[in-house]
Formats: structure tokens, C-alpha cells, sequence
């Protein structure tokens, strides 16, 4: 059974870092649908991109769900943060699946609910005090089994495929970053 990934798009989120998600994973053949947390399908980014996402909310089934990715930019991260009906569904998936989130994302939606609690993480600089019960490091991307952050927009490709290299091995990734002439300096960089 093939399992289904989810990024979520609030008004004011970061392009780079939600489409280069989506873009790697689909190139490496994983199921990944973008989702509008607003009442229609097309979201304005932080940078005035307009986007069709694949579904709104209420029209989404959660079940079956691998990864639940979150982008960051501001005000996007806070409106996800403040849409209850993510709260409530990131919560219950952290407990038993896989959650991501890059940029100011990890600090301002995951570390409220208590995900990051007595985890590594990192985040968008600056962010850091939000993430009071967590070990944050200074780092592009932070990979753990069931979660995974990174810093900002220069590391939704790197973000992207950890994600990747955790779904699906780090061959994959491996091949996909290469695809893209992207070059790790070592077997172990996406981790």
C-alpha cells in the first residue's frame, strides 16, 4: 500500500521551501499532495506566488498518511500554527508517524504542540527561544527517525532529500540530488 505525504499551505508561506519539497519527492516517486488550510485551493506565498494546491482541508484523508511537512515564512507558519484542525492532526501523527518542518516552522507550529520536546531540532535563526524543551543546533537540516527540520529556504533541497532518504534510502536520494546536479561530499551528508 502506497503511503500518502502532505505539505500544508497557509497565506504568507515560503515558496522555495514548500514546491522544492514537493518537486524532490514527486521526482523520487513518493505521494505527496499539497493542502490548502484555507476555504479555496489557490494560496498566495510569502513572495506573492500564487498556488493551486491539490486539495483544501476538509477535502483531505489523513489516514494512511507517512509524512506531515511543513513549510515555513512568516506570516504562513503562523497561520498554520493557529489553524487548529493541523494542531490537533500533527499531534495526534507525531505520536506514531513522520513529521518535518523547515524554517521558522519547527519553532513557531511544532514546539508549541510539545513535538520537538527533548528532541534535536534547528530553525530559522532567531527562533531558537521558541523551542524552549528541545536541543536545537546550529545546523542546515536535523534528521531523526520520525523527524525531521531544517533552517531556512538554502535548505529546502538538502530538507527535501532527507526526507527522501529516509522514505526511501539514501541511494535514492542519492540518485534524485544527482539528477539535479546536486553532489553531497559524502554518503552520510543527508543525515
Amino acid at each position: 500500500m502506497k503511503h500518502h505525504s502532505f505539505i500544508f499551505l497557509a497565506e504568507g508561506f515560503e515558496e522555495i521551501e514548500a514546491l522544492t519539497v514537493v518537486d524532490v519527492m514527486r521526482r523520487a516517486g513518493m505521494d505527496i499532495k499539497t493542502v490548502s488550510i484555507t476555504s479555496t485551493k489557490e494560496v498566495s506565498g510569502a513572495h506573492g506566488i500564487k498556488v493551486t494546491a491539490d486539495l483544501t482541508f476538509k477535502e483531505a484523508d489523513f489516514s494512511d498518511t507517512e509524512w506531515l511537512i511543513i513549510p515555513g515564512g512568516m506570516p504562513g507558519a503562523s497561520n498554520l500554527a493557529a489553524f487548529e484542525p493541523l494542531c490537533d492532526l500533527l499531534k495526534i501523527h507525531a505520536a506514531k508517524g513522520k513529521v518535518a518542518a523547515i524554517c521558522a516552522a519547527p519553532a513557531v507550529v511544532l514546539a508549541p504542540l510539545g513535538i520537538l520536546d527533548g528532541k534535536e531540532a534547528t530553525c530559522y535563526p532567531g527562533f531558537e527561544s521558541q523551542c524552549r524543551n528541545a536541543v536545537m543546533r546550529d545546523v542546515p537540516v536535523v534528521t531523526l527517525e520520525n523527524l525531521i527540520t531544517a533552517n531556512g529556504p538554502s535548505a529546502a533541497l538538502r530538507f527535501a532529500l532527507a526526507i527522501v532518504a529516509n522514505s526511501l534510502g539514501s541511494n535514492i536520494a542519492q540518485e534524485v540530488g544527482s539528477g539535479m546536479l546536486y553532489y553531497p561530499k559524502s554518503v552520510n551528508f543527508y543525515f
